[in-house]
């Protein structure tokens, strides 16, 4: 039972980079708006995130080589091969260095909702120390470069979001049918589009893709590991659903709509559940920033090590130099106040694009023989992936549109 259900690989490394201060404000937001009713919008991402983080594993796994890597050697077309892999590096390396300083921001909201400002002025500046505190963390544990610490950290961070998240939606006593038809009943309410969209975006993420192809072999080596990577991946990402979805169950209890980010709902549900659910949820958002703050420039090192055919090895000068670099944009951004709203827009269009681009190629290599020989996806598993690549195509066309104003 506990190797069956146990989470010690790649996986947890995939739920701590999707469960972030985004989804934590994405799924507070729907469920202080619009209560239990989008509980199957998670459930259809998380579904539809093993899928595909499945496929981006077996192929990491059965072909020695990273998402990024296997799109460059495969595509013969120079033309073509730049311009996916300029599209690739584009989105995900800049893509992540806007999202960092969100990632940092979140955590340090977290833990400023636990009564502790991190806020100094410094000459003409006002600055957090706190985001510098979350950066310094990550950059250490980064800088260790050993996977096998990276994963026991963030499997306890994990835990400690899931406890704390878990415990919060208990404390507020929902209403057990209201949950249960909410997540098997999927429903339309009025204005709910842009918030389901929002829901399933935060959790197929384009960059989990690369980054869990490129852990698998540092964790497992031969093909018979693969019931391994398969339990890892189902367990973990099912985790980061009920995380999602305790979420959402904790913030029906608000009535209003004054909640803008999570912090807002820890203060929100002081009045009705006392300050240890306050604390409970500041420690699971400042977790989730930690979290996101270390996977992220990971998977944009990993990405561009990858694309541009540098030596393998996370201590590598050029891999270190790009996550360095994403952490300390990140780290200034929060630090500062500054929100990097056209870099950011930038990154929404470029992963709007990507996201179907890549779920549809991954679903091609993986029926490739040359490279995955009997493991190629079934007809069942082909069906799912088709289906699910229809809905990130309708997610990736309804990002652009909004980014344009269009939606």
């Amino acid at each position: 039972m506990k190797t069956k259900f146990s989470i010690s690989g790649p996986g947890v490394l995939v739920a701590a980079a999707f469960i972030g201060p985004g989804t934590v404000t994405v799924c507070s937001i729907a469920g202080v708006t619009f209560g239990f009713v989008l509980l199957w919008a998670v459930i259809l991402s998380v579904i539809a995130t093993i899928v595909l983080q499945e496929m981006a594993a077996r192929l990491g796994l059965i072909s020695g080589k990273g998402l990024a890597e296997i799109i460059r050697t495969d595509l013969n077309n120079p033309m073509i091969k730049w311009g996916v892999i300029i599209l690739i590096a584009s989105s995900i390396v800049i893509g992540n260095a806007a999202y960092e300083a969100g990632n940092i921001s979140g955590g340090v909201l977290g833990l400023e909702s636990l009564g502790y400002s991190g806020a100094i002025t410094v000459g003409a500046f006002n600055i957090n120390y706190w985001s510098i505190t979350i950066g310094l963390l990550a950059g250490i544990l980064l800088y260790i470069g050993n996977y096998k610490v990276l994963e026991r950290v963030l499997v306890s961070l994990v835990i400690v979001m899931s406890v704390a998240f878990v415990i919060t939606a208990i404390v507020t006593e929902p209403d057990i049918i209201g949950m249960l038809k909410g997540a098997f009943v999927p429903s339309f309410p009025e204005e709910s589009t842009i918030t389901i969209i929002a829901l399933i975006g935060t959790t197929v993420v384009p960059y989990n893709l690369f980054l869990h192809a490129s852990l698998v072999s540092e964790k497992w080596k031969s093909d018979s590991d693969l019931p391994a990577v398969k339990r890892d991946t189902v367990v973990a990402i099912v985790l980061g659903g009920i995380v999602s979805m305790a979420i959402m169950i904790s913030a029906t209890a608000i009535k209003g709509d004054g909640i803008q980010t999570a912090a807002d709902l820890a203060k929100s549900l002081e009045p009705l559940f006392g300050s240890y659910a306050t604390y409970f949820i500041g420690l699971g958002l400042g977790a989730a920033g930690l979290t996101s703050a270390i996977t992220a420039p990971l998977s944009a090192a990993y990405v561009a090590q990858e694309c541009f055919g540098w030596s393998k090895g996370t201590r590598d000068w050029r891999f270190r130099l790009v996550w360095i670099i994403i952490l300390l944009l990140g780290v200034f951004f929060s630090s500062v106040g500054y929100k990097p709203v056209d870099i950011i827009k930038f990154a929404q269009v470029a992963n709007g694009i990507l996201l179907p681009v890549i779920a549809g190629y991954l679903i091609y290599m993986a029926n490739r023989q040359h490279i995955l020989g009997a493991y190629v996806n079934s007809r069942t598993q082909n069906i799912i992936g088709i289906a699910v690549w229809l809905i990130v195509f309708g997610l990736g066309l309804k990002s652009i549109l909004k980014v344009f104003g269009a939606l």
